[in-house]
């Protein structure tokens, strides 16, 4: 008998909150390219624009939209709680600002057969507000010097959600999301990196990244001392992390 897990092949895991001004143009990108047995799943977290009305009209139009109640306790947990509710064998995850390439699902499940890898992380185009012609960043991977590796990773985050699809089998390494740590992707692309080895970074464009006034991340560099801790306080909880696989596995 064939399960519902192993039935469905992509999971697309989006967060939305207050996002109506660019959510159907990026729903569009993602439905265009999902098969009949793909799915999308959308946490909305206490929005009070028209984004929750927007999603209950393309859920209503489209079987393969799951929509949630977010936590309502930011970000990381609305990211938690959308991973947390996917039965996909390949898990991407999703902004709700941005805009998919038409062959960006269909390259990244390449990779993932073609490498054997666990984590795919591809790179992006980067432009302002509703313009997509006007471009802040021809290569993200170039703007972070991206790659792959813990320490590397600690060091400089070059992990980016928007641009990770990762294989089923890490959520049971990756959740819960802590929620002292400051960023959920670097959260999953480091521990993917322990997991399974290195992640591959795919040198493509494969989604147009939006920046706008209401972006959760930044693209600025912190302060000193706010990096300090930023780093420390991921270094415990992984530390933590790393302890309790250990222990479940018996080493």
């Amino acid at each position: 008998m064939v399960t519902v897990e192993e039935q469905i092949r992509v999971s697309v895991a989006m967060v939305t909150y207050n996002g109506a001004a660019y959510l159907r143009e990026q729903i569009d990108s993602i439905l265009n390219q999902l098969g009949e047995r793909d799915e999308l799943v959308i946490s909305d977290d206490g929005s009070s624009d028209d984004t929750r009305s927007i999603l209950q009209e393309y859920k209503k139009r489209d079987r393969r939209i799951c929509l949630l109640q977010g936590p309502g306790q930011g970000i990381k947990k609305n990211v938690e709680n959308a991973l947390a509710n996917t039965r996909g064998r390949y898990i991407f995850l999703a902004d709700q600002d941005d805009i998919w390439m038409p062959d960006k699902v269909r390259r990244v499940l390449q990779v993932f057969e073609e490498q054997q890898v666990f984590v795919v992380v591809h790179d992006a185009k980067v432009f302002q507000g509703e313009d997509s012609a006007q471009i802040l960043l021809d290569s993200f991977f170039a703007f972070r010097a991206s790659g792959a590796g813990i320490v590397k990773n600690i060091i400089k985050n070059t992990y980016i959600g928007c641009c990770m699809a990762f294989r089923r089998e890490l959520l049971k390494i990756v959740l819960p999301v802590p929620g002292r740590i400051e960023m959920h992707d670097q959260w999953i692309g480091i521990l993917g990196d322990y997991y399974a080895g290195k992640s591959y970074f795919l040198p493509e464009t494969l989604i147009m990244y939006r920046r706008h006034g209401e972006n959760n991340s930044a693209m600025v560099h912190y302060g000193f001392w706010r990096m300090l801790r930023n780093r420390a306080v991921f270094v415990y909880y992984f530390g933590r992390q790393i302890l309790r696989l250990l222990r479940k596995s018996g080493c």
